[in-house]
């Protein structure tokens, strides 16, 4: 991941080929928040079930939060966006091994598609870091 910084802005990227193509950033730090764009699992998980598709973007937020210099134990909020609710489940493991003992505010929200037809979740995370 690469970033950019100002004295009050920092972008982080992911390298990934929708930041060009939109115009915008994998996270953005702000101060003491970072906020974390809406992730979908990579390509590569074509075939993954929805878990391990969460567990696939929750490690691509915990590395651009770790980049924004916060941790997992800072989020405070994420909203889950499923293609399927008979998905819910299998994401609320995968959420649940990463935020356990940390208990963020969530939402979970059912969408008509995703990006590209084989995605299942999408999650979108805040993060506030108090020092």
């Amino acid at each position: 991941m690469s970033q950019s910084v100002t004295s009050a802005r920092r972008n982080i990227s992911s390298g990934g080929a929708y930041e060009s193509v939109f115009g915008y950033s994998r996270a953005v730090r702000v101060g003491d928040d970072i906020h974390v764009s809406g992730t979908c699992a990579p390509v590569g998980h074509e075939d993954s079930d929805a878990e391990t598709q969460t567990r696939a973007i929750l490690a691509i937020v915990e590395k651009a939060i770790a980049e924004a210099g916060g941790s997992m134990s800072d989020v405070v909020r994420t909203v889950v966006y499923v293609r399927d609710m008979a998905d819910a489940d299998g994401v609320a493991r995968g959420h649940l091994e990463h935020f356990d003992a940390i208990r963020p505010a969530s939402t979970l929200v059912q969408v008509s598609s995703m990006l590209r037809p084989w995605q299942k979740v999408e999650i979108e995370t805040y993060a506030k870091v108090v020092a």
